[in-house]
């Protein structure tokens, strides 16, 4: 059974808010549905990227987490940030209580490292990553560099 999907456009860029399927099948339909709605707007090593950890935060809340699945994505022109929610018991306390290379598996390690920043919030299982866009932050009009070219 799919997820229920819910698109919709905030100042014109796509934000994904969806409830996914507590099944094996819940990390394909993640990658499914950030692909489609983000395919167009990043390059191919974004996307895959954003594919791979979201589908480490997904595996983890079907492996570990409790009741409903929640995916949130959304992107601007600075970073893509994709959070997982769970009704679990939070995964903050985990990593209070040891130190992170004591954390199980390697799935939060990719994402240490593949991610620009990432982390869990308190409460339920609630745990994000961002990806920071390529590019100049400032507007043409404000870059400095402009008039060299």
């Amino acid at each position: 059974m799919r997820g229920e999907r819910v698109a919709r456009r905030q100042e014109g860029l796509p934000v994904l808010d969806i409830k996914l399927p507590r099944s094996k099948a819940a990390p394909g339909e993640a990658r499914e549905v950030l692909a489609d709605t983000y395919r167009s707007a990043l390059g191919e090593d974004e996307l895959y990227t954003a594919l791979l950890l979201t589908s480490e935060l997904v595996s983890n809340a079907v492996r570990h987490g409790e009741g409903a699945i929640t995916l949130r994505a959304d992107l601007d022109e600075n970073r893509l940030l994709v959070e997982v929610i769970d009704e679990g018991g939070g995964l903050e306390h985990v990593l209070r209580e040891r130190e992170f290379e004591n954390v199980e598996g390697w799935g939060l390690r990719l994402v240490d490292r593949q991610s620009s920043r990432w982390g869990a919030h308190e409460g339920t299982t609630h745990v994000w990553f961002e990806l920071e866009r390529a590019g100049p932050r400032l507007g043409a009009e404000q870059n400095p560099h402009e008039d060299d070219a």
